[in-house]
């Protein structure tokens, strides 16, 4: 059977492959309930230094400090798990590393062939596990969307959470109050509606049998900062235009809203409008760096649809098949002619399907998304090793 720790343990992770023989290529199956290897526990009676020292070995793994009522306290990686788990016996007193080494009662390690094979394992182990001394991976970061729905005249929104409905997103972005804020400049820039959905709509190509004079429902409206689709005050085409360019800016195609405030920067300047100037200037950088931010994360997303291949200890190299960061398989890498055309049958399989859509992304595939493509930002020469499908 494949295996991808010298010692298993705990695998969570859904999308290992295994076989009959080692190296084969065979559909996904379920990863079994994790358990504590009896060679790779030691109790307080043992010497847990002791036994770390005999038994851990310098290279890249996941860790598991173990408390009573076998409580996983804590979850880490490390290139050199020997060292770091020796480490923690050097703790002065009061530094967290001693606090969670004097609630311990166990302590349990796998080992795995890479660095990136040990992140996604302590990454998914600490997602399921919840330790209480873990921050990072368990803490929800702020991530959302740029949304726009399917309405007659098209909001533009921001989601944490987004859904199957329909709807245009954009992103993911870090920072849900920044991305609110960059929203608010681009509707006041290009004077899109942002009412509730529930607002009644009267375009001004609508069939008016009655005569009605209707008065804008908003004060964005009476100060012409909102085309006013409630009041007639625009056309369907003519809001939908708008609409478009948004779309367009936000995968930017236009600078249409940008050059829009460029132009009152100017005239403010130009009446000595300083304060007001100053403003708008933040508007605009608001505005450049989160179009920016969108571009980037979508450049790189693009950019990790492909096989890594990560050189493995003593020889265990590993290939992961990523779809715009998804990591959907891990596999042994390839020896001979068969191997390889087999590898590239199930490559092509699993890249056929399209991505999975925004709204159908749950909290850890998005967490995990983001984690692959830090990695890559991180260490840039690992983008040599991806092998575009």
């Amino acid at each position: 059977m494949a295996v991808i720790a010298a010692h298993s343990g705990p695998a969570e992770a859904d999308l290992i492959l295994t076989g009959t023989t080692p190296g084969s290529l065979a559909e996904p199956t379920a990863p079994p309930e994790p358990t504590a290897p009896p060679e790779l526990t030691a109790s307080p009676g043992q010497g847990l230094r002791d036994y770390v020292r005999a038994h851990a070995e310098n290279r890249p793994g996941v860790y598991r400090l173990i408390g009573p009522d076998e409580q996983v306290l804590y979850v880490g990686k490390s290139v050199r798990v020997r060292s770091r788990l020796l480490s923690y016996f050097r703790a002065d007193r009061g530094e967290k590393a001693a606090e969670i080494l004097a609630l311990s009662r166990r302590v349990e390690w796998d080992h795995y062939p890479s660095e990136f094979a040990a992140l996604l394992r302590e990454f998914r182990q600490i997602r399921r596990l919840r330790p209480p001394y873990n921050v990072q991976h368990k803490r929800e970061r702020a991530v959302c969307f740029i949304r726009i729905p399917r309405e007659a005249a098209p909001r533009v929104l921001v989601t944490t959470r987004p859904q199957e409905d329909g709807s245009e997103y954009y992103g993911p972005l870090l920072g849900a109050d920044r991305a609110w804020a960059a929203v608010r400049v681009l509707v006041d820039a290009l004077e899109l509606r942002d009412c509730p959905a529930t607002t009644p709509l009267r375009l001004a190509d609508q069939a008016d049998l009655f005569g009605a004079d209707y008065t804008p429902l908003c004060a964005r409206a009476e100060f012409q900062r909102c085309l006013a689709p409630c009041a007639a005050g625009c056309t369907e085409r003519e809001y939908a235009e708008r609409a478009e360019l948004a779309r367009r800016f936000l995968c930017g195609e236009s600078d249409e809203p940008l050059d829009r405030l460029r132009a009152h920067l100017r005239s403010a300047v130009e009446r000595w409008f300083f304060e007001y100037a100053a403003v708008v200037l933040e508007r605009i950088q608001l505005l450049e760096s989160t179009r920016r931010s969108l571009l980037r994360m979508q450049e790189a997303l693009d950019g990790l649809t492909a096989v890594y291949r990560v050189p493995g200890h003593c020889g265990e190299d590993r290939l992961y098949v990523l779809q715009r960061g998804l990591v959907r398989a891990e596999l042994p890498a390839p020896r001979d002619g068969r191997e390889r055309r087999e590898l590239r049958r199930q490559t092509d399989r699993l890249l056929a399907a399209p991505p999975p859509a925004a709204g159908r992304l749950g909290s850890d595939s998005l967490a995990e998304m983001l984690l692959v493509e830090r990695w890559f930002r991180r260490h840039p020469a690992e983008c040599e090793r991806l092998t575009m499908p």
